[in-house]
């Protein structure tokens, strides 16, 4: 049986304090929690009863077994979730400041494991065979993930919905400056794109949310996705349909997971059939829930708490 969603990218290990608005020097506990953007949004959908899988790579030791464990208690399979020797599993940390800052700390030298994902090595036919395909900029920042990114989105060839997640890291990047090429290259390959402001002008060039969502579609995509934080998000399609969704209140504890479980719910929408603004509807409180709570993976909401959510206006 196909998968629902296919997603490959950056796992990791969040350490994230369990003091809130206190300095990392003086933190003195802190849990420890699947991590990494592309793992998450499988984590979400899976949350959600979709079948998902994720491509990535670990460290050959305990955090990576760690790792493996999490995944199949989340029901997200492992089975392309592999070893590379000699390089550590990464590690995250991060600073708690509610509402809206929030410093990360990424540990991922002297290479993450996941950037060794090899083309070789990709089942393709599983890939082709995803109703959802999710990759990330962050995949394109070295090779071999970078060949073995293009690999799969020319080999998937727009088969079924294949998202891009812009997901712009700067520190993850020799030069930063190089990075459009390779952004506009997997433009042409995917039929969604999903992205903050900094992220769409990485990739575009352009600022504006409606123009910067009209440059991802004139770039390939069939829906255009642009998060313009407390403004909410705008997404339009070429078929000129459009909706912008203000964000749900919600009390912020830790925002970093709130895009991911975004992402889940973009992917159960789309499943679904829904028209763009009940899925952004649900997207939107999806990641307002995971942002009222500390971590982000554990912290994907089910489809009653968005359902609860939606019908209170508000996360309580």
């Amino acid at each position: 049986m196909a998968y629902d969603l296919i997603t490959m990218g950056r796992i990791g290990v969040d350490l994230y304090p369990l003091q809130t608005g206190v300095p990392l020097p003086q933190v003195t506990s802190f849990g420890k929690f699947l991590g990494g953007s592309a793992t998450n949004v499988a984590v979400a959908a899976s949350r959600l009863g979709r079948r998902t899988a994720v491509i990535t790579r670990t460290g050959d030791d305990p955090f990576g077994t760690y790792l493996h464990e999490a995944l199949q208690g989340f029901g997200v399979d492992d089975r392309w979730v592999t070893p590379v020797p000699g390089l550590p599993t990464p590690v995250t940390f991060c600073e708690i400041f509610p509402p809206d800052d929030f410093p990360l700390y990424f540990y991922r030298q002297p290479k993450a494991p996941d950037l060794e994902i090899d083309a070789h090595e990709l089942d393709l036919d599983a890939i082709r065979g995803a109703s959802i395909f999710w990759v990330t900029g962050t995949g394109l920042s070295e090779e071999p993930s970078r060949t073995a990114t293009l690999a799969a989105l020319a080999h998937r060839a727009k088969a079924g919905t294949t998202v891009f997640d812009l997901d712009w890291r700067p520190m993850f990047w020799k030069d930063p400056a190089e990075a459009r090429p390779f952004y506009e290259e997997a433009l042409r390959h995917t039929t969604v794109a999903v992205g903050n402001l900094d992220e769409v002008e990485v990739a575009t060039g352009v600022r504006e949310p409606h123009a910067a969502a009209r440059a991802l579609l004139d770039a390939g995509v069939e829906l255009a996705v642009v998060k313009q934080g407390p403004k909410g998000v705008l997404a339009v399609n070429s078929r000129g349909e459009s909706a912008e969704v203000p964000p749900l209140p919600v009390n912020v504890l830790n925002g970093l997971g709130a895009g991911d479980a975004f992402g889940g719910s973009l992917c159960h929408g789309l499943l679904n059939g829904w028209d763009l603004e009940k899925i952004m509807r649900h997207a939107n409180a999806a990641g307002a829930i995971v942002a009222s709570r500390l971590e982000c993976s554990s912290a994907m909401p089910t489809p009653d708490e968005i359902d609860s959510a939606i019908a209170a206006g508000a996360v309580k």
